[in-house]
Formats: C-alpha cells, sequence, structure tokens
C-alpha cells in the first residue's frame, strides 16, 4: 500500500499546480527574514513550480550586484526618482535600510490581485509591518536560518558585501529574527528543497481558504438557484 501511495500524492500535487484559479481574487504573500536566510531562492523555487503566481519586483536605490538586471531583481532608480514615487502615493510600502530604499509598487499589486493572481513579496520585516496593518488579509511567511552560525556562513560565501556590511546584516539579523511570533507561518531553511516544498503548500493551502474562493461558491450556489433558494 506504501508504494502506490507515493505516486498518488505526487500526481495530486502536479495536478493542483495547474488548475485554474480565474473565478478569485488573488492572494498577497508576503516572506520576510533575515538577510541570507534563503528567501529570494524559495520565492525562486515557487515561481518556477506554481502557477497563477507573480513575484513583485520592488524599487530600489542601491546599486545592482552581481548580475542583476533592472526590472528583474529589482527596479534600480534614483534617490529622487523613488521620492516622488513616495510622494505620489505609489508605493504600498517602503522603508530606507543601510542607507537604500526600498518599496513596493502598490499598482502593480492590486492590478494582479484583481486579475486573479497571487502576489509573492520579498521584503524585509520593517516592510511586512506595513503591509500587514495595511493589508491584514496578507499572508505573512518568515524564513529563519538554522543557526547564526549558518547565517553568517552564507552571507560570508555569498561574497556581494563587504566586511562591515556582513556585520550589520548580522547585527540587524539579530533583532529581526526576534519578530517571528508576527507571522502567519515559519519556515526554518535547512533544507532548500524541503523549504520550497513547505512554501508551496503555504500558498496551495491558502488559495482553498472561503476568503480566497468566494466568487467560485458563489458561482456553484447560482447553479442551485442561490443561496436562498430551495431546489434549482
Amino acid at each position: 500500500m506504501q508504494s502506490q501511495s507515493k505516486p498518488i500524492l505526487k500526481n495530486c500535487a502536479s495536478r493542483y499546480r495547474t488548475l485554474s484559479n480565474s473565478i478569485r481574487h488573488g492572494n498577497l504573500i508576503i516572506v520576510s527574514g533575515p538577510s541570507g536566510a534563503g528567501k529570494s531562492a524559495l520565492v525562486e523555487g515557487v515561481l518556477q513550480s506554481l502557477t497563477n503566481i507573480r513575484f513583485s519586483v520592488s524599487f530600489t536605490t542601491r546599486a545592482p550586484r552581481g548580475t542583476e538586471k533592472t526590472g528583474v531583481e529589482y527596479y534600480f532608480v534614483g534617490r529622487e526618482e523613488f521620492e516622488t514615487l513616495i510622494r505620489d502615493d505609489a508605493l504600498l510600502e517602503w522603508a530606507e535600510v543601510h542607507d537604500h530604499y526600498y518599496g513596493t509598487s502598490r499598482k502593480f499589486v492590486d492590478d494582479q490581485l484583481g486579475q486573479g493572481q497571487d502576489v509573492i513579496l520579498d521584503i524585509d520585516v520593517q516592510g511586512a509591518q506595513t503591509i500587514r496593518s495595511k493589508r491584514p488579509d496578507t499572508v505573512s511567511v518568515f524564513v529563519m536560518p538554522p543557526s547564526y552560525q549558518v547565517l553568517r556562513e552564507r552571507l560570508e560565501r555569498r561574497s556581494l558585501d563587504e566586511g562591515l556590511v556582513i556585520k550589520q546584516r548580522l547585527k540587524r539579523a539579530c533583532n529581526e529574527i526576534r519578530c517571528y511570533k508576527e507571522y502567519d507561518y515559519l519556515i526554518v531553511n535547512k533544507d532548500l528543497d524541503d523549504s520550497i516544498c513547505e512554501l508551496e503548500a503555504i500558498i496551495s493551502g491558502n488559495r482553498c481558504r472561503i476568503a480566497s474562493r468566494m466568487e467560485s461558491a458563489k458561482s456553484v450556489l447560482a447553479t442551485f438557484g442561490g443561496m436562498d433558494a430551495e431546489n434549482p
């Protein structure tokens, strides 16, 4: 019996990823945690495995790192342009982190949610707090490294920052990691593949919430004559 269960479960998961979500309002999902915890890798993993989900590319005033390109990892803009976005109320949230601005496009998020697409954000703790205060129905996921030592090794291995910046990130991580209780879900990112599966499960499960499927329920009820009808 056990040998048959795994293929069945795998098939169910594969089928769910391709189900149409046309009659629903999308979910807003925020993924946050310390720099180096693996947020970006987790988000990239679910974007490749799930359908009907979009990544919100943030605006930032910091310079690109490595092979980063504008419009892919971030929209890289100057401080003056970013401050114009703030004045125009074009950002759902924004924050200044490590002397650079970061912010989320309000229009992109609302347009995608209205089309039934889930929108996933990779943002810091401060930005997550702002969004949850404005959008209490947001699905929030905190990504935690398995230990301080592992986090430090990951930051050093990336070779994207100087020693002083790494120290600043570790100091900030000590404060951020204490915020995990404010979130709906927690992923301890010890194994990347396992963590991606956990994030997939969180997203898929929230698509089945009553709030997410209200329109689908109404369309089914209409075939029965509506809420108050005794018979179709």
